[in-house]
């Protein structure tokens, strides 16, 4: 009973510090995107085949990461400092910046249920998922 209460007691505490911070919790849904268009990229470049399956996967993963982006629990008043790059328009602008998310929920979810079936077809898919990261990045992202 100690010990079942000692791995409850510990998974919890871990589970509490993953989300214990928005900067470091919306920085690793971004690497997670970029993980995505790292293997979107090369495709739709000609550097690398076209490959259905992994085309497939990459871009389900965009819908989910896409539906996960929640500006309120990832953007919270308080979380506009420390090492992010994360524009204050944000959160001078949340009506802007919910739309532009909202705007990438619905590419994304678009792309992914096109279900490409060759390189043209991707590039098709994706111009409006590339459309809705550049103006965001171009208005809520502090460049380095």
């Amino acid at each position: 009973m100690k010990k079942s209460l000692a791995i409850f007691s510990a998974l919890f505490m871990l589970t509490s510090a993953a989300s214990a911070s928005p900067v470091a919790d919306r920085q690793a849904l971004m690497k997670d995107i970029g993980r995505s268009m790292g293997v979107l990229g090369p495709v739709m470049k000609g550097d690398k085949p076209f490959e259905a399956e992994s085309v497939q996967a990459a871009l389900e993963q965009l819908k989910a990461d896409a539906i996960k982006m929640n500006a309120e629990t990832m953007f919270p008043k308080g979380s506009e400092s420390g090492d992010t790059a994360a524009s204050p328009k944000i959160w001078e602008d949340a009506a802007g910046f919910q739309a532009d998310i909202d705007h990438f929920r619905t590419a994304t979810a678009a792309a992914a249920d096109a279900k490409p079936q060759d390189v043209d077809a991707l590039r098709v898919a994706m111009k409006e998922v590339g459309a809705s990261c550049g103006t965001c990045h171009q208005a809520f992202r502090v460049k380095k």
